[in-house]
């Protein structure tokens, strides 16, 4: 089953009107018993997940009868769904509300991300920030841009320059390493010009394509939160591995992620982080 460039297009105005009319109305009217706690505190769920979810997986099945629809919030709920997303001709994996703790926290920083799989692959993905009303798009071997709502210019993006790990401005994620990797990488985030976590990879990996961070650093997988990313990341002119060096695939959710503006910043990072 083929996705075009037209099918990314579309998919980035259904994130779009999900960001407006499911999203949006609810952000800072939550009612405290439209928060539930899922595994732990940081891991919440509110209405609007659920809502946001459904209305872009109700338009994806109209278009694509029969792909495979991989949702956060359907996956917490049958996670068989994972295991079958290498092996389908088309499956989109949807963040319906990347950065929930923020979102319902008040904190306008989250987005909404979808990402087309072919046969084990992506193929295309788009972020959509529902507060500034921008989407970053990507499509393998098309480049990656971001657009704003109601037209006007492409903005291609690219990827910072690269640069020693001191001079380094990097997102570093360690909270999911376990120890005494954790207190490790901890230990040597010094090392870096500057380090900081924004609770929501969608605008991190934004941040990395368009070049106003060098480094991104990862060690839970869920492939909602980093199918997109990853392939923006990639199109914007970055490269990423695994901290073994292999390569990043949806439907890998463990073995870490590195992402640096080339492979010898990678290498040096993962030294200075890792080794």
């Amino acid at each position: 089953m083929a996705f075009s460039m037209d099918d990314l297009l579309w998919m980035g105005k259904v994130l779009q009107a999900a960001g407006q009319a499911e999203l949006m109305p609810r952000f800072n009217r939550l009612a405290p018993d439209q928060i539930a706690r899922k595994t732990s505190a940081f891991d919440v769920v509110t209405l609007a997940d659920e809502r946001s979810e459904a209305a872009i997986a109700s338009d994806l099945a109209r278009r694509f009868p029969g792909a495979l629809i991989v949702g956060e919030e359907a996956a917490g709920r049958d996670p068989e769904l994972l295991e079958r997303i290498g092996g389908r001709d088309l499956a989109f994996v949807v963040d319906p509300l990347d950065g929930t703790r923020n979102f319902a926290s008040g904190l306008p920083l989250f987005g909404v991300m979808a990402a087309a799989v072919v046969r084990g692959e992506i193929m295309a993905g788009a972020i959509h920030d529902p507060v500034t009303g921008s989407t970053a798009y990507a499509f393998r071997s098309g480049g990656a841009w971001l657009e704003h709502e109601g037209g006007g210019r492409r903005i291609d993006l690219r990827v910072a320059a690269p640069v020693p790990p001191d001079q380094m401005d990097g997102v570093i994620g360690t909270n999911f390493l376990p120890e005494p990797l954790r207190t490790r990488v901890n230990q040597r985030l010094s090392s870096l010009s500057t380090t900081c976590w924004l609770r929501c990879a969608a605008h991190e990996y934004r941040l990395a394509a368009a070049g106003q961070v060098h480094a991104l650093f990862y060690n839970k997988l869920m492939p909602w939160d980093h199918a997109a990313g990853w392939l923006l990341h990639r199109e914007a002119g970055g490269h990423s591995a695994h901290f073994d060096g292999s390569p990043f695939l949806p439907a890998h959710m463990s073995g870490g992620l590195i992402c640096a503006p080339d492979a010898r910043s990678w290498r040096d990072l993962k030294a200075a982080l890792l080794d």
